[in-house]
């Protein structure tokens, strides 16, 4: 089997401006955040960003490198709305496709099927259908003759996603509660990149987890990934259980460095610039004795 691990950089140095990017995990929960800071710090621009929307989104709206993005909704969980997503959002400084959750979860298992659209009844009844006149609906050909939405497929030149383990070739495992919607966004793209906690041996995927946690759910398959990055950490500081929770304090910190553009500015030159895991894991270490 092929060794498919890779960098940050090196997944980056795939990327185009003008590609569009989907990005699994949601809200603040298992978010490949590693390679959403690569990108930041890379000259990439005007992409499309589909997301069940965390920090993620801020980050990329924070920096521009946001065109369109499509979402089912934007949220740090246990703060209600992402404060850079939302100024942007505000501001005009985006297009959006703006889908009701169901709809975007369709449109990813449309464009995994390779099929144009799925009927869907998410959105009926919504402003969503009024607010995004490029949706459309269709007739049901049997004899109920049902109207439903036609969701478009979502189709994604790149998708990056986070899990616990992976092993080289590309399989990966989420040991988590929570393991939607990553294999939808690896099955809807041209490439999927997946980030991990830990690289280990084949056999190893299967080792039971710690208590009280699921079994290991070998959710993607060698078959949907281009590229393995080893990056402990790497969802921080969104939460990747069992190996951490959400870093609550850190959060706050960082939405509240959104309100002030100067404290931004060094946030992000303190917490995001850093090139490499060592750099920022040193300056999250002296932040938490900083803030003890």
């Amino acid at each position: 089997m092929a060794d498919k691990r890779m960098t940050e950089a090196d997944v980056v140095a795939e990327l185009r401006d003008g590609m569009t990017v989907g990005i699994g995990g949601w809200g603040s929960r298992r978010k490949p955040m590693s390679l959403v800071r690569a990108i930041v710090r890379s000259p990439l621009r005007d992409l499309t960003v589909v997301s069940f929307g965390g920090p993620d989104v801020g980050l990329l709206c924070a920096a521009g490198k946001v065109r369109k993005l499509v979402f089912g909704f934007v949220s740090l969980d246990s703060i209600p709305l992402e404060p850079h997503f939302r100024e942007a959002r505000q501001s005009g400084r985006i297009e959006v496709l703006e889908l009701d959750e169901g709809m975007l979860q369709w449109g990813l298992y449309a464009a995994a099927l390779r099929l144009p659209f799925l009927p869907t009844r998410a959105g009926l009844g919504s402003d969503v259908l009024a607010l995004q006149p490029e949706l459309r609906t269709v007739a049901s050909p049997y004899d109920d003759g049902e109207t439903l939405v036609a969701m478009p497929a979502l189709r994604l030149d790149a998708a990056l996603i986070h899990v616990n383990r992976a092993d080289a070739a590309g399989n990966g495992v989420v040991l988590g509660p929570d393991p939607f919607f990553d294999d939808l966004y690896c099955m809807a793209a041209d490439r999927a990149y997946m980030s991990c906690e830990r690289v280990v041996a084949t056999a190893d995927l299967t080792a039971p987890g710690p208590e009280p946690w699921p079994p290991p759910n070998l959710l993607i398959n060698r078959m949907m990934t281009a590229g393995v990055i080893e990056a402990p950490l790497g969802a921080h500081f969104t939460e990747c259980p069992p190996d951490y929770g959400r870093d609550e304090a850190f959060q706050a910190d960082y939405a509240a460095a959104a309100a002030d553009p100067t404290t931004w500015s060094a946030w992000h030159d303190r917490f995001v610039a850093p090139a490499t895991a060592d750099a920022y894991e040193r300056a999250v270490a002296a932040w938490r004795e900083a803030h003890q």
